[in-house]
């Protein structure tokens, strides 16, 4: 919560919002509310099986988690290397189903960047329920059945990595204030989990623009679920935004950033991942480590001196 690009009170005005939707419900309505979201913001980041309490002094990560993953967990326990969580930072289960609804944070980043709030809100609003619908026929327990059947404890943490990687990248660039493109290349490519992922043919990219252009104004757009509206481009133009860093970007949402006249740089997806990851593991494995079992294209880098 304190790394999340709309800064802590708009995310306390969400638990605010939680508490009274759950205070004006019929009691026969609370069965069905998410009382998780009382004290967590992040719908798609949840204990997916366990009760919280388990000690936890090895943990399986992986980018992605599914049932491959879960079986490799029971092969290492049968090899001596006991594995006490699963953790995914792609949400499963019901934090999957719930992923749109974390995706209603991005007004909020976008009117930071003075995008105005009302058309931030409805582009939004329309979007969401686009990937609401999309979720709806998938199978989102899998993994989470797997977990549950060889009964290893499993969590998926996914806006709050997201976070992390958003505010360390938006420190730097309005912090180094890079010139061009390339000055936007370097420095990503300065980064540990950039540096390895160019090394794999995955590093940073220019989408729309070249390495001579002005970067200007630098919007991080790397949180808040998924993709949002691709009508969102004329909108950040007009605010002045003059080239977007992003983990990934579909080719729709390319075409129209490319006709609003704005760079459009990719970090990196599974880069990206791995970067949030680690800065969050930073901070929760500061006091307190444990053994970590990499997988499913994640690399831990400790940022520890």
């Amino acid at each position: 919560m304190a790394h999340d690009p709309r800064g802590r009170d708009a995310v306390l005005r969400d638990l605010q919002n939680a508490q009274q939707r759950y205070g004006e419900l019929k009691p026969d309505e609370k069965e069905y509310f998410d009382s998780e979201s009382l004290k967590n913001p992040y719908a798609d980041s949840r204990i997916l099986h366990g009760n919280g309490e388990e000690e936890v002094r090895a943990i399986l990560v992986g980018i992605d988690i599914e049932v491959g993953e879960v079986l490799l967990a029971e092969s290492l326990k049968n090899t001596g290397k006991p594995i006490d969580l699963i953790l995914s930072h792609h949400p499963e289960g019901t934090a999957y189903a719930n992923l749109y609804s974390v995706m209603h944070m991005q007004s909020d980043i976008l009117n930071r960047f003075g995008v105005p709030i009302n058309i931030a809100e409805d582009l939004m609003e329309g979007r969401a329920k686009e990937i609401e619908r999309r979720l709806m026929p998938l199978n989102h327990t899998r993994a989470v059945d797997a977990s549950r059947l060889l009964r290893f404890p499993f969590l998926c943490l996914h806006t709050p990595a997201d976070n992390m990687v958003v505010n360390y990248l938006q420190k730097l660039f309005d912090g180094k204030k890079p010139d061009t493109i390339n000055d936007v290349l370097v420095l990503l490519r300065d980064i540990a989990e950039y540096k390895e992922a160019a090394h794999n043919g995955t590093g940073p990219a220019i989408l729309v623009g070249s390495k001579t252009r002005r970067a200007g104004k630098i919007f991080v757009d790397m949180t808040g679920g998924t993709e949002g509206s691709k009508e969102i481009f004329e909108s950040l133009t007009s605010a002045g935004v003059n080239t977007i860093v992003a983990m990934h970007i579909s080719e729709e949402h390319r075409k129209e950033a490319e006709k609003n006249h704005l760079n459009v740089v990719v970090a990196g997806h599974i880069s990206s991942d791995n970067l949030g990851v680690n800065l969050l593991f930073d901070e929760i494995f500061k006091e307190t480590p444990v053994e970590i079992f990499e997988c499913s294209g994640f690399h831990r880098i400790s940022r520890h001196v």
